[in-house]
């Protein structure tokens, strides 16, 4: 479904991604996993479009990309949450999940919407609250559903876990694994190494811009040199 090929970015005068490979096929879960600074974050907004690439390609579901404006991408069903929930705080947790299927799933709204509150019912309760008085994990269900209102065919989520209770994480990493039981392709681009390979069927470890290691979620658990990537031990 997605497919990277020597993809190059960076920001100025600066190269964050010296040539990354990568694939995720339809209907599975890849981790993409790395400390901070080793261009997680850079790689996902060169896919959505939010940053140009200076080399290599992206394909999507074997349409090229890497030269398309982010809306077109977005209309494909290329869908990014990203890292920090990125929600509107004085807009209603209702408005922020309309927004979510402006580029795409307009004519499906309510049936979203309905999507949406039975996956996460607490921000049923709380339709017309403002979104920047919920909990830090409510508004990750929040950003989580927004862009679940745009029918996403691949979904990429940038640290969901991040700042969350250890109970949460647990909460959002079986969400992760329904999600994806329900047929949704999911990119999961994460620092919690462990858990994101426990429900990953491959995994990718980014280093200073290049892919260390890959493979499936289980080799790269087991293989020796994932302390010295990822922790330079």
């Amino acid at each position: 479904m997605l497919e990277v090929e020597g993809l190059e970015a960076g920001y100025g005068g600066t190269t964050v991604l010296r040539g990354i490979d990568l694939r995720v096929d339809a209907g599975e879960i890849v981790a993409v996993l790395g400390a901070n600074g080793v261009g997680k974050t850079t790689l996902n907004n060169v896919l959505s479009g939010v940053l140009p690439a200076r080399g290599g390609t992206i394909r999507f579901d074997g349409t090229r990309i890497d030269r398309l404006p982010d809306k077109t991408i977005v209309a494909a069903g290329l869908i990014h949450v990203p890292e920090g929930r990125k929600i509107f705080p004085t807009m209603s947790v209702r408005e922020n999940l309309e927004l979510g299927c402006y580029r795409r799933g307009r004519a499906n709204r309510d049936a979203n919407l309905k999507r949406v509150f039975t996956t996460f019912p607490r921000l049923r309760e709380r339709t017309s609250q403002l979104a920047g008085t919920l909990s830090g994990g409510e508004q990750q269900m929040l950003a989580i559903g927004r862009g679940l209102m745009g029918e996403p065919r691949l979904l990429i989520l940038d640290e969901p876990s991040l700042g969350l209770s250890p109970l949460l994480v647990e909460e959002m990493f079986a969400l992760i694994r329904r999600l994806n039981q329900e047929g949704l392709a999911i990119m999961l681009v994460e620092q919690n190494v462990v858990q994101s390979l426990e429900i990953a069927a491959r995994a990718y470890v980014i280093e200073n811009g290049v892919v260390a290691l890959s493979g499936t979620a289980r080799d790269v658990a087991a293989d020796p040199d994932l302390r010295r990537v990822y922790l330079g031990l």
